[in-house]
Order: C-alpha cells, then sequence, then structure tokens
C-alpha cells in the first residue's frame, strides 16, 4: 500500500506539472491572460501531496491513509482527467486495500 501510494503520488506530481505547463502556455495565448487549467493543476498538485501524506500513514494507521489515497485518486481525476489517470487508479487501489485490508494482531507473549 505504501509503494503504490507513493508511486501514485509521484506521478500526481509530475502530471499536475506538465497541467500547469499546458495552462501557463494557455494563459499565454489566451485574450484576458488567465487560464482555468491553472488551478486546476494546482489542485492536483495538492491532492497529489495529501495521496503521498495518506501513503506515509500506511503502518500506523491504514484506514485512514486509505480514505485519503481515495479522495485524493477521485479529487485528482476530477482535476485533470486524462492527465492523472495512472495517479487516480494507483490511488484507488491502494487506498481500498488499506481500508479493507485485515489488521494483523499482535500478542505479547510474557
Amino acid at each position: 500500500m505504501f509503494a503504490m501510494g507513493l508511486v501514485a503520488g509521484i506521478f500526481g506530481v509530475i502530471a499536475s506539472i506538465i497541467a500547469l505547463t499546458v495552462g501557463g502556455i494557455d494563459a499565454a495565448f489566451s485574450n484576458d491572460g488567465t487560464s482555468s487549467i491553472l488551478g486546476l493543476g494546482l489542485t492536483a498538485m495538492i491532492f497529489s501531496i495529501l495521496g503521498i501524506i495518506g501513503a506515509a500513514m500506511s503502518k500506523p494507521k491504514p484506514k485512514v491513509a486509505g480514505v485519503l489515497m481515495v479522495i485524493s485518486g477521485i479529487a485528482g481525476f476530477i482535476s485533470i482527467s486524462f492527465f492523472y489517470i495512472l495517479s487516480a487508479i494507483l490511488f484507488i487501489i491502494g487506498g481500498f486495500m488499506g481500508i479493507l485490508g485485515k489488521r494483523e494482531v499482535q500478542t505479547k507473549t510474557a
């Protein structure tokens, strides 16, 4: 779960940088000098970082980490769609692994 979330986060950051680049080019050539793609790319960057934080929490709190990763996968895909598809798939699979996975119970021996 940790490795899947980390890889998804790295690909998400790369995808959001690409979206920010496309948004910057769009803003440069538009009449009013703005682009909505810039905001969506920034939103995807935030959700990628949130997903990486969720991946880092996968050992101590797997359910919370799973929820963060699923939210990051869905919200990132809504933000920049096709650019984020690989990250979204990895985040959602890793998130459901954390949510639905069984936790190992450690028994103390005297």
